[in-house]
C-alpha cells in the first residue's frame, strides 16, 4: 500500500475571492419570526467560516442592509455574496487570515427566464415547468 501523504497544505498563501449562493430559507426555516434575520447574520457567518476554513469572519455593512432590508421577520429566500480571504495585518491579532463577506446585487431572480418562456406559449403556459435558474453558481473572482 502506498503511503500516505499527511503533509497539511497552508491556507496562509491563499487569498482569494469567491462568490456564492446562499440559500438562507431553509437556514431560517422553523426560526422565531422575532429571530429570522439575526439568524440569518449568524448562519452567513457559519457558511463564511465553512467555505474559507478562517475563523474570523466580517459582515461588510451592505450585506447587513441587505438583510434588514425587509425587516426582521422576512429574510430573502436567496442572498449573492462575495467572500474574501484576507491577510490580517495586524500583529497582535488572533488569526491570520479573516474572511470579508459582501453584498452583491444581482437583476436574475429566478422569475426572468420563466416569463420570457411563458410569453412564447401564453396558451399552454399552465402546463409548462419552472425554468432552471441560471447564473447562480460558484465563481472564484479574483486569485491574488
Amino acid at each position: 500500500m502506498a503511503p500516505k501523504n499527511t503533509q497539511k497544505r497552508s491556507t496562509l498563501a491563499d487569498v482569494v475571492t469567491r462568490e456564492y449562493t446562499i440559500h438562507l430559507h431553509k437556514l431560517v426555516h422553523g426560526r422565531s419570526f422575532k429571530k429570522t434575520t439575526p439568524h440569518a447574520v449568524k448562519a452567513i457567518k457559519q457558511f463564511a467560516t465553512k467555505a474559507m476554513g478562517t475563523e474570523d469572519v466580517r459582515v461588510d455593512p451592505s450585506l447587513n442592509k441587505a438583510l434588514w432590508a425587509r425587516g426582521v421577520r422576512n429574510v430573502p429566500h436567496r442572498i449573492r455574496v462575495r467572500i474574501a480571504r484576507k491577510r490580517n495585518d495586524d500583529e497582535d491579532a488572533k488569526h491570520k487570515l479573516y474572511s470579508f463577506v459582501t453584498f452583491v446585487p444581482t437583476t436574475n431572480n429566478g422569475k426572468g427566464k420563466w416569463i420570457a418562456y411563458a410569453t412564447e406559449f401564453s396558451n399552454r403556459s399552465r402546463y409548462l415547468m419552472r425554468m432552471p435558474r441560471i447564473g447562480l453558481e460558484t465563481t472564484v473572482v479574483d486569485d491574488e
